[in-house]
């Protein structure tokens, strides 16, 4: 049986928010959706669990355990446009993963300090691909973001 999928609008419409509202919810993690071509679909189960209504519970496997990873990366000497290009990079590769492997990531950065933190909570595996990801990302040999010593 198909599970029946929502597009943005509709979630919108159904939930009385504005079409943006939604968008963000998206990016920021708080609603699963999968990207089919420029356009998001909500999974009904999704966007029940978005607004707290009763599922049936998951089953595991007898012993089976369950593991999540909770990661917070600091990132010095990182000015607020490098930030911002690096948190959407962070989101888009979040939110263009497997299903199964949802993670939920929060970005800050502090003007005062020059400084980024990225907050990943998920599974394991999902949170090693994004923190490689990164390390991909801020090697030495990128000019993502300029450091304030002027060191190349």
């Amino acid at each position: 049986m198909r599970e029946k999928m929502y597009s943005v609008e509709e979630v919108a419409d159904h939930l009385g928010l504005h079409v943006r509202t939604v968008r963000g919810y998206i990016r920021a993690g708080r609603l699963k959706a999968v990207r089919i071509g420029k356009q998001y679909r909500i999974a009904e189960a999704d966007l029940e669990e978005l607004t707290g209504r009763d599922r049936p519970a998951v089953s595991r496997p007898a012993g089976a355990a369950h593991v999540e990873v909770s990661s917070i990366v600091q990132i010095d000497g990182i000015d607020r446009a490098a930030a911002d290009r690096l948190g959407t990079l962070v989101l888009a590769g979040v939110n263009t993963g497997e299903p199964g492997h949802q993670l939920r990531v929060q970005t800050a950065h502090d003007r005062e300090w020059n400084r980024m933190k990225i907050v990943i909570l998920g599974g394991a595996a999902a949170t090693a691909d994004v923190l490689r990801m990164l390390e991909a990302v801020l090697g030495d040999d990128n000019d993502l973001f300029v450091r304030e010593d002027g060191d190349d």
